[in-house]
């Protein structure tokens, strides 16, 4: 397939924030340096856009302009610091719960290459394919660049940091025969829209009237992990936009970071005292 120069490729600036209880700074520096590398090597001449990924210390303004990356504990700590569905200015941000993976045995390196990829090839959560079934029916498919290959089994080592597998745009055209072109980066999908074991797509069928909903690999109902958390990608592209709520300033943020911190220690110490 034709690929974009890197003078002709946009580059985004995105601010990485680590306010995580559970990731060290030490391991956030390791694997913003493997998704740089993913972004620039694997993902920008395929998909024709490229990011500088930038980490800033704890209580950082982040750089006017930039879109953001935040590491967070859960959803619950999302909401309790302030960081809703855009940034304070309005722009793109994506989340990823390390707290929620580890409980999960899933990893949070390949969730923050999910989040940014597809924050990537989608900002605003809101682009679809259309796959016409007749005159009067037919699937929307939402335009996630990472679902249909999500599993971490499925995902690729940077440096002995655990990425995820992305599809190529090809994957969304449904006139490819099978077997005709490489449709993901490691190479594992035959056909468009191929769903591997682990994988998922958001589909709205337009006749329904049921909304998105999520398909898997064996076409049954999604499980709870598959919708997604509050704040997720998943969840936001079925709230519509009029109701997306920006993210507190980040002098509110730090304010309110300083107090959870200091309810986690209470919390702690009065379990040490009881135990």
């Amino acid at each position: 397939m034709p690929q974009t120069s890197h003078a002709q490729t946009p580059t985004i600036q995105i601010t990485v924030i680590n306010e995580s209880t559970v990731v060290g700074d030490a391991d956030v520096v390791r694997t913003v340096a493997a998704l740089q590398e993913q972004v620039t090597n694997d993902f920008r001449p395929v998909w024709g856009v490229d990011a500088e990924l930038t980490i800033i210390a704890k209580g950082t303004q982040p750089p006017a302009g930039s879109w953001w990356l935040v590491i967070l504990d859960d959803s619950d700590q999302a909401n309790a610091l302030g960081y809703h569905d855009l940034t304070s200015e309005g722009l793109p941000i994506g989340k990823i719960f390390a707290a929620s993976d580890i409980k999960a045995g899933t990893s949070w390196t390949v969730t923050a290459s999910h989040e940014l990829l597809e924050m990537l090839a989608d900002p605003n959560i809101n682009l679809t394919v259309f796959v016409q079934n007749t005159n009067t029916a037919g699937m929307l498919y939402a335009y996630e660049v990472c679902d249909a290959c999500e599993d971490d089994s499925l995902g690729y080592e940077i440096d002995n940091i655990l990425v995820s597998d992305f599809v190529y745009p090809a994957w969304f055209e449904s006139f490819r025969p099978e077997g005709s072109t490489q449709l993901d980066l490691q190479n594992r999908m035959q056909k468009p829209f191929e769903l591997l074991a682990g994988g998922y797509i958001g589909v709205f069928d337009v006749t329904a009237g049921s909304g998105w909903q999520q398909q898997t690999a064996d076409k049954h109902p999604a499980n709870l992990l598959h919708r997604g958390a509050v704040g997720t990608r998943r969840e936001r592209r079925s709230v519509p936009h009029e109701l997306w709520i920006n993210s507190l300033p980040q002098r509110k943020i730090v304010g309110n970071a300083q107090k959870y911190r200091q309810n986690l220690e209470t919390i702690l110490q009065r379990r040490e005292a009881a135990a």
